[in-house]
């Protein structure tokens, strides 16, 4: 277990696959989520919307941050054609999504943000993901699964799914189902390391 020289780790994020990843980085750490609108502007680019949400979510606990606690926050989108896929609302929308990866490359972008009493911190990995042609009854037997609805982009690349129609990856794999490890781990060593 990483000595975390007195600091409170409180990972901000309902996901099941981040809190995986942080017992497999062995912290010791607890969840806290306060629900946010994942909202942004219009006009914003990929990067740009994944670092807009992470603020966001940050926002939400900034008031009440106390010494030695390090939160933290991320957000995962898909953004392909300039257009940002987030988590599909129903199975229309998750349809409708698979179907313009098909056969196609697109970017997965997390931002991962570390909020301390007096700093904030935010770092961000872009992989780079390509699928083979997808055929409509994959898609909807993926879709029937019920995986799709809380992913963004609307799959999980360590499902079956993502399993068998990756054809290629650019970038970091864990950073694809939701967190860049390497880089968050090498970033919660420094700010432990520097107080």
């Amino acid at each position: 277990m990483l000595n975390t020289n007195g600091f409170k780790i409180i990972l901000a994020s309902g996901s099941p696959r981040r809190k995986a990843f942080f017992e497999q980085m062995e912290l010791p750490f607890k969840v806290k989520v306060i629900p946010v609108d994942e909202d942004f502007p219009s006009g914003l680019n990929g990067i740009e919307i994944a670092k807009h949400i992470v603020h966001q979510k940050a926002d939400a606990f900034i008031s009440n941050v106390k010494e030695k606690q390090l939160i933290i926050t991320a957000d995962t989108i898909v953004w392909h054609n300039n257009e940002s896929l987030g988590k599909p609302k129903n199975n229309v929308q998750a349809k409708n999504m698979l179907m313009t990866l098909s056969n196609d490359s697109h970017e997965v972008i997390t931002a991962v943000g570390f909020l301390q009493k007096d700093n904030w911190e935010l770092i961000y990995e872009v992989s780079r993901v390509t699928f083979g042609k997808i055929n409509d009854l994959e898609i909807e037997n993926y879709i029937k699964t019920g995986s799709p609805l809380d992913k963004a982009g609307a799959y999980g690349i360590q499902d079956s799914f993502g399993i068998k129609n990756t054809t290629s990856i650019h970038g970091s794999y864990s950073n694809i189902i939701g967190l860049p490890v390497p880089q968050v781990l090498k970033k919660i060593k420094e700010i432990i390391s520097k107080n």
